[in-house]
């Protein structure tokens, strides 16, 4: 297993439990669909976000606000634009 294997799956235990269970439900079906594509910079930006407290991820995720342009980032933005299905 590579350190970049090892980096996702840190980020990915990070994403799926972050006490938020709407925004879990979220970051779950983002990370399955994206993490395991990102490169080291995108892998970094994402542990950004992953700082960013869940209430204000969540506010832009619902179009309640945006982040300010030192939190933008290229993956922030495929984050907010990433679109929930709702498990059937």
């Amino acid at each position: 297993m590579s350190d970049l294997d090892t980096y996702r799956r840190k980020l990915k235990f990070r994403s799926d439990r972050r006490g938020f269970r709407e925004l879990d439900l979220y970051m779950q079906q983002f990370t399955d669909a994206h993490l395991a594509k990102f490169d080291a910079r995108q892998l970094a930006d994402f542990e950004a976000v992953l700082d960013i407290p869940d209430q204000h991820v969540f506010d832009w995720i619902m179009g309640r606000g945006e982040p300010s342009a030192e939190q933008r980032s290229e993956v922030l933005d495929l984050l907010l634009s990433f679109r929930y299905a709702a498990p059937r």
